[in-house]
């Protein structure tokens, strides 16, 4: 494998995607994490990487970063082949900023100090780095900690700390290494909006790995979801919760219920539901209407609601602040039903439902 040089492969014309892996494949010794995976990311997009722990996240960032070879097929960034099986360019040659999970500071440097670290080895003067580094971290909320060590400063600040020493070079490239992972639920929604932010204002393409739904959902263009190294889907936040290829990727992009159903002839997107021999009328179905098939309805918690045809009893009750988490026992199973404000029932007693939406599944993908 020889090294690569900055500028020594032609770029694309403008306008191309800013990271592109065809064929993918990576590991470990004789251990193969990621499978031949295909994934582009345009300029100015966020794609969320989600996925369990194991699943082959941050070997694919480490391996856009530079830190790991390909075993197989290539990654490009701005039109450059950066790793193949011929090639591999080195971290500091490459445009991009890598945010880690574990902050990653350097202790014997100051705040500022660290975010004008990368614009120093771009041949920026000491005055001039440290200048433009106060800028970022004014912008990041924390110029006032400018002068702390990072044992000066708490968890949230150090990783807004890391944020701003991947901003400051400039990067056409940001990849996020769960970064919220080890904050607190307060910190953790300002550090994801302070990313939306200053993602926004650079235009840098962003692969964001994470664990967490709501995270995902929340701050991507598209979410790619992972599984033993394999890419199982792709789209946008609202095609990978209102319609998973599979039950594994339903319950990995949000809370769902399961039930067997019989569903009646679909017509302008809606059919009658026979759920236990109760019909829900008027549901709106997608998915695997197909004729002769074993149908069981993946229902998310927001598709069903209190009142209605279908009767149940409340096993429990969980309220939220924002909304009541309610799981109601039917004869086809348990069906989780999610409403705005407090509870309006209690727990063991005996309410009507309906169903408003159900996506279909076949049976043998169960």
């Amino acid at each position: 494998m020889r090294i690569g040089r900055p500028g020594s492969q032609d770029r694309r014309p403008n306008g191309g995607p800013a990271i592109v892996c065809r064929a993918v494949r990576l590991g470990y010794e004789r251990n193969v994490v990621v499978h031949d995976l295909d994934l582009s990311v345009k300029p100015g997009e966020l794609v969320a990487l989600l996925g369990p722990s194991g699943s082959g996240k941050t070997t694919l960032l480490s391996a856009v970063a530079g830190f790991v070879p390909v075993l197989a097929g290539e990654i490009e960034i701005d039109g450059r082949v950066v790793s193949d099986a011929r090639r591999h360019v080195p971290p500091e040659a490459r445009s991009v900023g890598f945010v880690f999970q574990s902050h990653a500071l350097w202790p014997h440097l100051s705040a500022l100090d660290t975010v004008a670290y990368p614009l120093r080895r771009q041949g920026h003067s000491r005055d001039d780095a440290r200048a433009r580094a106060a800028v970022i971290l004014d912008r990041l909320g924390i110029g006032r900690l400018a002068a702390r060590r990072p044992s000066e400063l708490s968890g949230g600040e150090q990783q807004r700390v890391g944020l701003g020493r991947a901003l400051a070079r400039g990067a056409r490239v940001l990849l996020f290494d769960e970064p919220t992972a080890n904050l607190d639920a307060a910190l953790r929604t300002t550090l994801q909006e302070e990313i939306a932010e200053q993602r926004q204002r650079t235009g840098a393409a962003a692969l964001y790995a994470t664990h967490d739904t709501a995270e995902a959902l929340a701050l991507a263009d598209r979410v790619a979801l992972l599984r033993d190294g394999r890419l199982v889907q792709i789209g946008s936040p609202t095609e990978v919760y209102d319609r998973p290829v599979d039950l594994w990727a339903a319950r990995l992009t949000g809370p769902a219920s399961l039930l067997e159903v019989s569903v009646g002839d679909v017509g302008d997107g809606r059919a009658a539901v026979a759920i236990a021999g109760q019909i829900a009328p008027g549901v709106a179905i997608e998915g695997s209407t197909e004729a002769g098939s074993s149908p069981q309805a993946l229902i998310r918690p927001d598709w069903a609601r209190l009142g209605g045809e279908l009767t149940g009893r409340v096993e429990s009750i969980a309220y939220r602040g924002t909304h009541t988490d309610y799981r109601v026992s039917t004869a086809a199973g348990i069906v989780g039903i999610r409403e705005g404000g407090a509870p309006r029932v209690e727990p063991g007693a005996t309410t009507g439902w309906c169903l408003e939406r159900a996506w279909l599944v076949r049976a043998e993908r169960a």
